[in-house]
This record gives structure tokens, C-alpha cells and sequence, in this order.
């Protein structure tokens, strides 16, 4: 699909989508769980229905409910699961590890760039507790054996998803097991949010050292009186966020102002800007105000780099983004991909090794932009349009589908202009 965009200045109020992240999380928690469990989630998204998809198919019972999801204990299937991935990584990595600890032979399927996206070095990690892995053809994993409990070491600064699968998976082994991290932590706040959802449902560990002590033989049990909701999701709210404080103002409701997601961190860039950001209980709001450049450590925040680049371009002087290294294994290369779509709108922007350079203050012209299959390259883009004098066209413009399936309804009930053409 092709968006073209007549520039507008956007404002009023959204209410925030569910966290994909917090949402994978909780999917895995309940199907592994000994009871039924009801799960609260106002909106899905490809990658959602992928964790969810991949669940049913390992014999768990995943059923879509007006609130959210139903999901029940497993109904046991000795065949090969084959299970859909689609463009997921969370859910490849979170699950390849539980399926090991399931004893179940598998097929994953995974779709766009995925199939190179790294997985070393848990692959190698599993292959060595058992598990059998191959690669069937060019975009299919086979699996087989028995993962089995003990020491793991895996590096801390590639994927915090390797961390949380085992996370997920070693508790359930009937050995007890240690995973022991090396080197600097990044995106550390998702193996928070993981903690955070193993404890709610009664999984017990301790950490010290950058090593995780987990006993096994467990297995996750929510409280029956416990209401499953999954949280508004700060990655995607950022988008409007970064949108009002450009346009006439945004207010973003359902966003839990504690939550252990890293891009609440959103607020404070946008105010470090210069922006005017407020907070009334859940909901957060942000208009127009002077802006100057910034230096970004994005390590922790990888997500958020697209639209703080849009930021960038809005803001007086030098903005320098770095530690996002990481960008470049994603569904797109982003550092290359956010450099690209910000050139082609008329902005002065440098890629390096690990980040961005920002000339930012100067209007913008307009263009066409390639999102590059990327969803957060598209949803960048339509926002950086309200800095453009003329037209933006969105090429791969269903790439949202991804994350944020309803972005292009919620961009025009927020006053923007498009049009939408399906192309072949």
C-alpha cells in the first residue's frame, strides 16, 4: 500500500495501543500456566497474533475475545508443530527456547528479514543443553531433542530477547539451572519487563553477579482474583508524542506513568529538547515549544531512535545519536533506513558506525520514502511530514501492520490528510 500525505499540523487526543511487548510476555506466562487465564488487551498487532498463533500450534488453546485473549492450558499434540512466525523476532526468540523445554519437535517459519537476523550465539547455547537445530531451508528452523537445565552463559549486549527466552523456558525444566550474563547489559528494561512478569505469575529466581539462579520444576500460576491486562504500549505512543509537540498538541491516554517499558523515556528526551510535555494521571500530552539539539545515548532505548531523528530535524542545531549499533539488525537496517527516509524529505542527516548526526531547524521539502517493509520507518516518515512544505509519499505504507495496525486511522482522526492507493 502507498500513503500519500498532504502536511498538516496534528492535534487532539489517541488512546494508546496495547504493548506488543508486555503482550508476547503475558501470552507465554498464561499458556504455560496450570489454569485458564483471561488476558486484557484492547488491540493486536501482526506480531501479537504471531506469539499467539505460534501458542495454538504448539497444542496451547489461544482464543481472541472482545477484551483481549482467552488462553488455556495445553491440550498435548505429539506431531510436528509447525509454527508461524511471520517477521517476529520476539517471537522466534522467545519461544525457540521454550519449545526445547517442551521436548517438542517443530518447524518455525519465519518471513521477511527475520531469517538473517542473528540467533548466535543461542543456538549454540541450546545445541549444547540438548536441543537439535537446523535450518530446514533458507526460512525454516527444524527442532528436535530435550533441552536439559545447567549453566548458561550468553553475552548481554546482542539481544535482550535471547535472555528473556531462556527466561521463560529454563524454569520449566525438572533441573535446576544458572544464566550467567557477560559484557554490558543493554536494553535492559525488557529483561525487567520479563522479570516482572515471571514473578507475577509465581516464578521464583534470584540474580546477583549478572547471574540468574532459577530452581526448576516450576511451573507460572497467576492468582485467580488477578485481573491480566496488558499495558499501553510507550514505544508506539512516542510517535504522537514527538507528533504533538511538532504540531498544535497531542494527548496520549492509558499509559502507566511506572511502567518498566525503557521508551517512557520519550517524556524526558522530548522535554530535554526543549518541548513542552505534561502528565495528568495516565495521560500524557506534548506541544510546541523551542527545541534544541541533543546528544542521545540509545543503548537502552533502541526503538526510539526513528522518531527521535524526526525530532532531531525539527530542533535547532546538532543532535548526535549513538550507542544504537544494534539499528542495524532489525527489520530494517534503521540507522540506514532512518537516514534515508529523512534525506529523501529534504533533512541533513550523517549515519556512523553506531547512530546518527542531525542538522536539525531547517524546513523540509517533502518526497517519497521507501519504508523498507520497516513499521517504524513508515510511522517516522508520516510524522516527519507535518515538517514538510510539500507532499510525502509512504511506499510498503502496510509495513504498520506490524506493530500498529490501526496507525493510518489514528493519523486521521488526528487532523492528517491522506490518501491510500494499493499497489501490486
Amino acid at each position: 500500500m502507498e500513503v500519500k500525505i498532504t502536511p498538516r499540523r496534528l492535534r487532539g487526543s489517541v488512546e494508546s495501543i496495547a504493548s506488543k511487548s508486555q503482550a508476547h510476555r503475558l501470552l507465554i506466562c498464561a499458556a504455560l500456566s496450570c489454569s485458564p487465564v483471561s488476558l486484557r488487551c484492547n488491540t493486536s498487532s501482526e506480531d501479537i497474533d504471531a506469539t499467539a498463533r505460534c501458542l495454538s500450534a504448539l497444542g496451547f488453546r489461544i482464543n481472541r475475545t472482545p477484551e483481549g485473549f482467552s488462553v488455556c492450558p495445553s491440550a498435548k499434540k505429539d506431531s510436528v508443530a509447525v509454527l508461524d512466525c511471520g517477521e517476529s523476532g520476539s517471537t522466534l526468540r522467545f519461544l525457540l527456547p521454550v519449545v526445547g523445554a517442551l521436548g517438542k519437535s517443530a518447524r518455525l517459519v519465519l518471513a521477511g528479514r527475520l531469517p538473517q537476523r542473528p540467533l548466535s550465539p543461542l543456538w549454540e547455547t541450546l545445541e549444547a543443553h540438548g536441543m537439535m537445530l537446523s535450518w530446514e531451508s533458507e526460512n525454516v528452523i527444524a527442532t528436535g531433542g530435550q533441552l536439559r537445565g545447567g549453566s548458561y552463559t550468553l553475552p548481554a549486549d546482542i539481544s535482550s530477547q535471547f535472555i528473556s527466552g531462556l527466561l521463560f523456558a529454563l524454569p520449566l525444566l525438572p533441573e535446576d539451572s544458572s544464566l550467567q550474563l557477560t559484557g554490558k547489559i543493554e536494553s535492559a528494561r525488557y529483561i525487567a519487563m520479563t522479570e516482572a512478569v515471571l514473578r507475577q505469575c509465581g516464578i521464583q529466581f534470584t540474580y546477583e553477579n549478572n547471574t540468574y539462579i532459577i530452581p526448576g520444576g516450576q511451573t507460572p500460576a497467576f492468582s485467580e482474583a488477578e485481573l491480566l491486562s496488558v499495558e499501553g504500549d510507550w514505544s508506539n505512543a512516542a510517535f504522537w508524542l514527538v507528533a504533538g509537540a511538532l504540531g498544535e498538541g497531542i494527548t496520549c491516554s492509558g499509559l502507566h506513568p511506572d511502567s518498566l517499558q525503557g521508551d517512557r523515556a520519550i517524556v524526558e528526551l522530548l522535554k530535554k529538547f526543549g518541548a513542552n510535555v505534561q502528565q495528568c494521571g495516565s495521560s500524557f500530552s506534548a506541544q510546541r515549544a523551542p527545541m534544541r539539539g541533543i546528544e542521545i545515548d540509545a543503548a537502552q532505548i533502541p526503538d526510539l531512535v526513528p522518531i527521535l531523528a524526526v525530532a532531531a530535524a525539527a530542533a535547532e542545531g546538532t543532535t548526535r545519536i549513538h550507542g544504537a549499533g544494534r539499528l542495524r539488525i532489525k527489520e530494517s537496517d534503521r540507522l540506514s533506513t532512518v537516514s534515508a527516509m529523512l534525506t529523501a524529505l529534504g533533512a541533513s542527516i550523517t549515519e556512523t558506525e553506531d547512530g546518527l548526526v542531525v542538522q536539525g531547524g531547517k524546513p523540509l521539502t517533502g518526497g517519497t520514502v521507501d519504508s523498507a517493509g520497516d513499521h517504524r520507518i513508515a510511522m517516522s516518515a508520516a510524522v516527519a511530514s507535518m515538517l514538510c512544505s510539500e507532499t510525502v509519499t509512504v511506499r510498503g505504507a502496510q509495513a504498520v501492520n506490524k506493530s500498529y495496525p490501526g496507525f493510518w486511522d489514528h493519523f486521521t482522526s488526528l487532523g492528517g490528510q491522506i490518501e491510500r492507493r494499493e499497489t501490486p
